[in-house]
């Protein structure tokens, strides 16, 4: 019997997975069930299969340098190494970040964010207890190592070597010229909202969650690692 390969996001890809041997199964990433491995196409069914609980390795096709896709071309390729036991895994820290609500996870970064284009709020950044900046800006992204290569570094954070348990720290349009970047352990960050001038968001691997209020402050932590699949074909992390 052929192995059960989940398709979510690119559902072209199921031609690659039939191609390569495997008997594909698409659909929505919650409603999928019983695979060996699934294949995601795109940053986006990523998050999905994040978000689903699948416990399955996945291979990232097109979803970006953070966790090392291949690309469309080599998919039917990348496939059958995977069907064949030729990879190997890489786990990714996933951050849950959680105060007087349920906790939201993230695979890439977490994000408090003025709602309201062209406006500005007051953040801080706690580590251990410790205040380590407070400052104006339009919002403030943490991104694990995974997401540092992505919005993170746009933003002139630095990258994080993957499968390091620490998160990239950047202000977001700082209203400040020498605004500081921090690299620190992902277990000890707070982001909080300082004042309550403007609605400010959270954003869970970009996509919009909750409302914070000033003094409701945001603590990150380590949940369970997100493990994918790498194989010859897969992009460089650096």
């Amino acid at each position: 019997m052929s192995q059960r390969v989940g398709v979510v996001g690119d559902k072209t890809l199921s031609g690659a997975v039939e191609a390569a041997g495997g008997s594909p199964v698409v659909g929505a990433a919650s409603s999928l069930e019983d695979l060996d491995f699934a294949v995601a196409g795109g940053e986006s069914a990523v998050v999905d299969l994040l978000r689903a609980d699948l416990a399955v390795p996945v291979l990232p096709v097109d979803a970006g340098g953070g966790v090392r896709s291949v690309a469309t071309d080599d998919a039917e390729t990348a496939v059958g190494r995977v069907l064949g036991g030729e990879y190997r895994t890489e786990q990714h820290p996933v951050i849950s970040a959680q105060r007087a609500f349920d906790g939201v996870r993230a695979l890439f970064d977490v994000t408090l964010v003025a709602a309201e284009p062209a406006r500005i709020s007051e953040f801080s950044v706690r580590c251990g207890g410790e205040s380590i900046a407070r400052f104006r800006a339009d919002g403030v992204v943490a991104s694990t190592p995974a997401g540092s290569v992505g919005y993170n570094s746009a933003a002139g954070g630095p990258v994080v070597a993957t499968g390091m348990d620490a998160v990239s720290v950047v202000p977001l349009a700082p209203f400040a010229t020498d605004a500081d970047q921090w690299v620190l352990p992902l277990e000890e960050v707070t982001l909080s909202v300082e004042r309550d001038e403007t609605p400010v968001e959270l954003l869970a691997d970009g996509r919009s969650e909750r409302a914070v209020a000033a003094g409701e402050p945001v603590t990150l932590s380590a949940t369970e690692a997100f493990e994918t699949v790498v194989v010859p074909e897969s992009e460089r992390f650096f």
